[in-house]
Formats: C-alpha cells, structure tokens, sequence
C-alpha cells in the first residue's frame, strides 16, 4: 500500500524526529522534505535513509508555512502549525499544530508542496553526504515562490471582481 510523509520547515534538528523518520523510510515510506534551513537528516543513505528526499527552496521571500502532511493508502492527513522540527520547538515552547479538514485547502496546501518539490529555479537538493546541489532548469523553469505569487495575485483579482 502506498505511504508517504510529506513535510515542509524551515529546520529539521530533533533527533527523535530524524530516527522517525529514517524508519519510516526503511519500512517503505516515501518520505519527501522541504526544509528551507538546517537540515541534520542525511537523505539517500544506503539501507537508513533510501526512500528520502530533502530540498531546500531559497528564494526572494523567507516563507514561515510548516505543513506536515502523511499518505496511507487513500487516507490522507495535513496539518499546519508553526513549529520546526527542532528540540527548543518540541521540549521548551508552546507552539501549535491544526488538522486541515477543509479538502479545498488540502488540494491548495498539495498544490503549494508539489510546486516546491518541482522548483529547478531557486531549489538545491541535499545529499547524503550533507552537501547541497543548487538545481538547474531541464526543460521548463519553475519557480515556487513565483508560481505561488502569480496564482495568488489571480485569485484576488477574481475575488474582487465577484468570481469565486
């Protein structure tokens, strides 16, 4: 059956977390990360970290969503809240997650992770070694940030023309 996690933050340090989420992958999980800072996990590690994928999209805006989303089967679950996955996060302060219920919003916030996920513009790619790769247009540019700005800007112009 097809699992995923799917997570966008800016850090991933927590240790916890990390060995979480390298078992995830060594029992078959796909798991795919956008992580804009510092990021401890080594992804495509032989045998520990095989099914991970790390990007970081560094753009003109410094973007604050985290958004963490998990994929079992048909199920599928999203939440959104303000911590990164850091010990001073999880153990010291007060920080909040919320379920997306609302499927528009889950489609918008799949949208927004699939957009960061095929950046080729202003995406680097992590490797196990922790070394960044900047990527490169293969084809057609993306660029996340303004994807999102120009679909945004269009749905404020279809609300303040009356259109849903």
């Amino acid at each position: 059956s097809h699992a995923r996690i799917v997570l966008k933050m800016n850090a991933l340090v927590d240790a916890r977390c990390i060995r979480a989420l390298y078992e995830a992958s060594q029992a078959g999980v796909r798991v795919d990360l956008a992580v804009r800072g510092i990021c401890c996990l080594r992804p495509g590690v032989p045998d520990i970290s095989d099914n991970i994928t790390v990007v970081s999209v560094v753009g003109r805006f410094l973007e604050h969503s985290r958004i963490y989303g998990f994929e079992r089967g048909d199920e599928r679950e999203f939440w959104i809240g303000s911590p990164d996955l850091m010990p001073r996060n999880l153990d010291t302060r007060v920080e909040l997650l919320t379920p997306l219920l609302d499927e528009t919003l889950r489609a918008d916030l799949v949208d927004t992770l699939d957009r960061c996920f095929s950046d080729n513009t202003n995406a680097w790619v992590l490797d196990p070694e922790g070394e960044w790769t900047r990527r490169t247009p293969d084809g057609e540019p993306r660029n996340a940030q303004r994807e999102l700005m120009a679909w945004h800007a269009a749905r404020a112009a279809e609300s303040a023309a009356g259109t849903p």
